[in-house]
């Protein structure tokens, strides 16, 4: 008997030790899915700021001057993409999107006071940016990823009429559309690196 112990035994260490690298080549997938979460997120922002762009759509062209302080977006192109790298891509859309939420928490406190009818709908994209926020940050931690100094925003000083906040909001929500296709389909082709790294 101690020999068929034995022999049992050795037979379930060996079916243990042949489960271990599915254990180990299952970690990385479970992480990579962080980039997944990350590119969704991206794409719910891109169809909030979409249907804010509908709701409150302008016949003419918007002067597009008010904000200065707004992420540099003409120097990035869709064939750059497979050439970023993983560190440096993470750390901007953290600092840019950084800068998105100071600039629409401001025009929420001005579309509240000239009773906004988009208050709502705004109030849900900020909680939406806040949470892409605290997920990048968590995927910047377990990279090591460094956070940028926060740039200080260059917000309009006074806003008298109701048409100036639509005019502010158009302006901010066409840029905000802009940078969430690109940081969308950053994050779609960083997840390859990402995987690698983790």
């Amino acid at each position: 008997t101690s020999v068929l112990l034995d022999s049992s035994s050795s037979l379930l260490f060996s079916l243990l030790l042949a489960q271990l690298p599915v254990f180990t080549s299952a970690s990385p997938v479970r992480r990579s899915s962080d980039l997944d979460k990350l590119s969704n997120q991206t794409k719910n922002l891109m169809k909030l700021t979409q249907e804010l762009l509908k709701e409150h759509a302008f016949d003419s062209d918007v002067e597009s001057h008010r904000f200065r302080s707004l992420p540099e977006m003409s120097n990035r192109s869709a064939n750059d993409l497979t050439n970023l790298e993983l560190k440096p891509t993470l750390s901007q859309l953290h600092a840019d999107l950084k800068l998105y939420e100071h600039h629409f928490e401001w025009l929420n406190r001005v579309s509240k006071k000239h009773h906004h009818p988009a208050v709502p709908k705004l109030m849900e994209m900020i909680r939406e940016m806040k949470s892409l926020i605290s997920l990048l940050n968590r995927q910047m931690q377990r990279i090591e990823a460094p956070k940028l100094p926060s740039a200080t925003p260059s917000l309009p000083p006074h806003l008298p009429f109701h048409f100036d906040v639509l005019q502010s909001s158009h302006e901010l929500l066409q840029h905000f559309k802009l940078f969430c296709d690109w940081a969308y389909r950053a994050f779609l082709s960083l997840k390859p690196k990402a995987s690698a790294v983790q």
